[in-house]
């Protein structure tokens, strides 16, 4: 068993495999002799992961991304997912970021990060625990409003709109409305490029309460 198991599944740096490997002058050959073969996966320029293989523990993709890109939070599909809250498998990890918005293509998948103003990244966030790691995860209430607020042609104009949305488009757990936290959605309405949309599925959870 080699010195790559204290990593564990945490991405990783060049500089944890220099002390790792303190008597190796060429710190980048090695980095890539191990990629080479199979030990660890490069992720981006720079930065790595232990395969499974050689860790024993398996990959956390919503952990990974904290890593790849930050300051992030995975939102949008892949939490709603997360959460059950939508049918559909999700492939791309989306998330969103204070800085740019990047695509990073790596060999565990697409990692999609959408920019935003630092006054709406900080509103509905939560630290997950997963199998000994944890990973900054958007709440459900403000997943769906990221899906509102980032997707290309949402436009709910009207509340029967909203309900298309969440019925047809993305087949949402309505049940779940019940349990949302309306002040976070109001939060996000507030610094939202869809103030409307989002105001308008507010008023569409508060109708669909009082039936």
């Amino acid at each position: 068993m080699g010195p790559l198991v204290n990593i564990g599944n945490i991405p990783f740096d060049i500089n944890v495999l220099s002390s790792l490997y303190p008597s190796c002058s060429h710190i980048t050959e090695k980095a890539r002799a191990l990629a080479d073969s199979g030990k660890i996966i490069r992720l981006k320029k720079g930065l790595y992961i232990v395969s499974e293989s050689e860790s024993g523990k398996p990959f956390n993709r919503f952990l990974i991304s904290n890593h790849i890109y930050g300051p992030s939070y995975v939102s949008q599909s892949a939490a709603l997912r997360h959460y059950g809250l939508i049918p559909e498998r999700v492939h791309t990890i989306q998330a969103v970021t204070t800085k740019h918005s990047r695509d990073f293509e790596t060999p565990l998948g697409l990692f999609r990060y959408t920019g935003c103003p630092d006054e709406y990244f900080h509103i509905g966030l939560k630290i997950m625990h997963d199998n000994g790691v944890n990973f900054l995860i958007a709440t459900p209430e403000k997943a769906i409003c990221d899906l509102i607020n980032f997707s290309k042609g949402v436009s709910l104009r009207f509340l029967k709109d909203v309900r298309a949305f969440l019925e047809d488009d993305i087949r949402f757990d309505t049940d779940a409305l019940a349990e949302m936290d309306i002040e976070i959605i109001q939060r996000c309405a507030q610094y939202s490029r869809r103030q409307k949309s989002i105001e308008n599925l507010i008023k569409y959870i508060q109708n669909e309460r009082d039936i």
